[in-house]
C-alpha cells in the first residue's frame, strides 16, 4: 500500500468567530492510498481543543512517519493496520484521514458507495444547519442574509432549513441575547435553530440562557460549559428546559458512558473520533445509552463532509456546512438538495477533484 500526502489551503467566504477565536483559512491534508490500481482518498484538518492542538505540521509528520510501515500491508488488513496506528499513537486527525481513505478504497474496490455498503437509507438524512458565528447584531443579520440569499451550485444556499448560532460571546450573555434576537428577526420562518456556546458560559449563565432560549424556537444547546467541567453538566441536565449536547467534551466512544447521565446527545466529528470506524462505534454506543446524535465539522472540505454524510442516516441533527462556506474547495462530492447534504451513487466516497477553468 502506497501513501501520498499533500497539503492544500482553503479560505472561508465568511470568517467564523466562536468563543475561543476566529478562523478565516486553514491548511488541510489530502492523502491518497494506492493498492491494486485503486486509490482511496482521505482528509485531515487541524483543530484545537485544550492543551494539545493538532496542527497541520504535526499531522503531516505523523503520516510521513507511518508511511513506510504501511507499505507491507494491504488495505483489507484492517486489524493489522489499526494495531500499527495504535502503537504509533498518531493524532486522531491523521488516523481519521487514513481511515477515510481505507473506506474509500474499499467502496471503490466493491464498486459501491459507502452508504450502500452499510445498508443505509439516504431518505433518512435530515437537513444540515449552517453556522452563524459570533458577531454584532447587524453583522449577524448580514450573515443570515448571506446564507439565505443565493442558490448557485458553487455557493449552495438555496433551501436552507436550519441554523446553528454561535454564542458564548466574551462580552457576556447580553451580547449573546442581542445577537440571537437579530438572527430571529431576519430568519422568522427557519425550521430549526440550535445554539453552540463552545464552552463560553458558566453554569449560572448557561441556565439563564437555556430558559431564555427555550421561548425562542431553539432545539438544543451544544457545549454550554468548557471541556473539563463535565461534572457541572449534571445540574444543567436536570434544570435546563432544553436538551444539552456536548462536542469538545466527547472525543470517542470511550467518552460516552461517563457522559450518559448528564447530557442528551453528543456531537461526532471525524477529526476527534479518528475516522469513520470509530464514528460508527460512537453511534452504536450513544444509541445504547439512549443519547441523540449529531455530526459536526471543522474547516473541512467536501471530501471530509462527504465521508461523514455517508453515515448521516444515523444522525438526529447535522452540522456539515464547512464546505459550503469555502471559496476554493478543491473537491466535489455530496450533493446539496433541499437543505440536505446527500452522498451520491459513485463508488467509495464519491468524491472527485473540482474542474478548474484556465
Amino acid at each position: 500500500m502506497q501513501l501520498q500526502i499533500q497539503t492544500f489551503t482553503v479560505h472561508k467566504r465568511f470568517a467564523l468567530k466562536i468563543s475561543r477565536g476566529t478562523t478565516a483559512q486553514t491548511t488541510n491534508i489530502w492523502i491518497r492510498i494506492e493498492q491494486d490500481g485503486i486509490e482511496g482518498w482521505g482528509e485531515a484538518s487541524p483543530f484545537s481543543i485544550g492543551e494539545n492542538p493538532q496542527t497541520t505540521e504535526a499531522i503531516a509528520r505523523s503520516l510521513q512517519a507511518i508511511s513506510p510501515l504501511l507499505k507491507a500491508l494491504h488495505p483489507l488488513e484492517r486489524q493489522r493496520i489499526d494495531q500499527l496506528l495504535s502503537q504509533a499513537r498518531i493524532p486522531s486527525a491523521a488516523r481519521a484521514a487514513l481511515d477515510i481513505a481505507l473506506h474509500d478504497w474499499l467502496g471503490k474496490s466493491a464498486g459501491l458507495p459507502l452508504w450502500k455498503l452499510w445498508g443505509l437509507d439516504r431518505d433518512r438524512i435530515v437537513p444540515t444547519s449552517v453556522t452563524i458565528g459570533i458577531n454584532t447584531p447587524e453583522g449577524a443579520k448580514q450573515r443570515v442574509k448571506d446564507w439565505l440569499g443565493k442558490g448557485t451550485i458553487e455557493s449552495p444556499r438555496q433551501d436552507i432549513r436550519a441554523l446553528k448560532v454561535k454564542l458564548g460571546s466574551p462580552e457576556g450573555i447580553a451580547a449573546d441575547q442581542a445577537m440571537f434576537e437579530a438572527v430571529l428577526e431576519v430568519a422568522p420562518d427557519i425550521e430549526q435553530i440550535s445554539v453552540d456556546a463552545n464552552g463560553g458560559w458558566t453554569v449560572e449563565s448557561a441556565l439563564k440562557m437555556a430558559h431564555w432560549l427555550s421561548d425562542r424556537k431553539v432545539t438544543y444547546i451544544e457545549q454550554p460549559l468548557a471541556k473539563g467541567q463535565e461534572a457541572e453538566l449534571t445540574k444543567l441536565f436536570y434544570l435546563s428546559p432544553l436538551p444539552i449536547f456536548v462536542d469538545e467534551s466527547c472525543f470517542t466512544s470511550q467518552s460516552i458512558p461517563a457522559l450518559s447521565d448528564r447530557v442528551h446527545g453528543i456531537n461526532i466529528k471525524l477529526m476527534k473520533s479518528g475516522g469513520l470506524s470509530e464514528a460508527l462505534r460512537m453511534i452504536h454506543t450513544a444509541k445504547a445509552h439512549g443519547l441523540k446524535i449529531m455530526f459536526g465539522c471543522y474547516s473541512d472540505s467536501s471530501l471530509m463532509n462527504t465521508a461523514l454524510a455517508h453515515l448521516s442516516p444515523f444522525a438526529d441533527y447535522l452540522d456539515l456546512d464547512s464546505h459550503l462556506n469555502l471559496v476554493d474547495d478543491p473537491f466535489v462530492g455530496a450533493m446539496f438538495e433541499s437543505g440536505r447534504v446527500i452522498p451520491n451513487q459513485d463508488p467509495g466516497l464519491g468524491v472527485s477533484l473540482r474542474a478548474r477553468s484556465c
